[in-house]
């Protein structure tokens, strides 16, 4: 099995802690969110099959999700970190916004950095690859549902940094003048509106764009934006 980090122990509820008390046969409820439905019915047979551990809804994309999983009550959401159109940590704020009370388990091909971060901002519970073995994922529903945390705060914060260190190197390879346009990105501004701010031809700044997602190891004008924001973020704290 393979977990992201070490099991944290969160506070139980009387409630909570009594419903999955081993004298009490009320199996946990949960929910599954994966755009892929052969991926999806596998899980869903695989937990059905356990005593303890009951489906009480499926759906296959980001749109609808947090209606369907509030209408279905589930103990636990597991939730793919990736969606035809838009991801499960999206997903997994709305839900934890609105509900509290149910726990989100996010479920991954990728060991990836900033999905860790971004899902452990987001409130879930645990981060779960899936490669993990059936077992391993039966495990994780069963401790989230109790209120244990799965993601390790100490490699999250380890994450952020190595984060924060990839980005601020490689904004540091840009030119002045793509730095400029970085900036320029981070605060919304189209290609045009960049053109006529720095006096240059919108298809020049269309090059120069395509080298700064090269140079960052980026393909989507958000994932600058965001970039461009964090990057304001920490320079205020330092002057601040």
């Amino acid at each position: 099995m393979r977990y992201l980090g070490r099991e944290q122990q969160g506070p139980k509820s009387a409630s909570r802690s009594s419903i999955y008390d081993a004298n009490v046969t009320d199996p946990i409820r949960v929910f599954l969110l994966d755009d892929h439905e052969i991926v999806r019915r596998g899980v869903a047979d695989v937990i059905n099959a356990e005593p303890d551990l009951e489906v009480v809804g499926e759906h296959g994309a980001a749109t609808g999700a947090v209606g369907l999983i509030a209408a279905a009550q589930p103990n636990v959401a597991v939730l793919d970190v990736r969606l035809g159109d838009g991801t499960g940590i999206e997903v997994c704020r709305d839900v934890r916004a609105a509900h509290p009370d149910i726990a989100c388990l996010m479920l991954t091909s990728f060991n990836d950095d900033q999905a860790t971060v971004d899902a452990a901002l987001a409130g879930a519970a645990g981060y779960v690859l899936k490669e993990v073995r059936a077992s391993g994922l039966l495990d994780a529903i069963r401790k989230v549902a109790t209120g244990a945390r799965l993601l390790d705060q100490a490699e999250v914060r380890m994450r952020l940094r190595r984060l924060e260190e990839a980005e601020h190197g490689s904004i540091r390879s840009l030119t002045p003048q793509e730095a400029r346009i970085f900036e320029l990105i981070g605060d919304g501004l189209s290609n045009r509106e960049i053109a006529d701010e720095m006096f240059l031809a919108e298809k020049t700044v269309k090059n120069y764009i395509s080298n700064i997602f090269t140079k960052m190891g980026i393909t989507r004008r958000t994932q600058a934006a965001a970039m461009a924001a964090r990057a304001d973020e920490r320079r205020r704290r330092r002057f601040d």
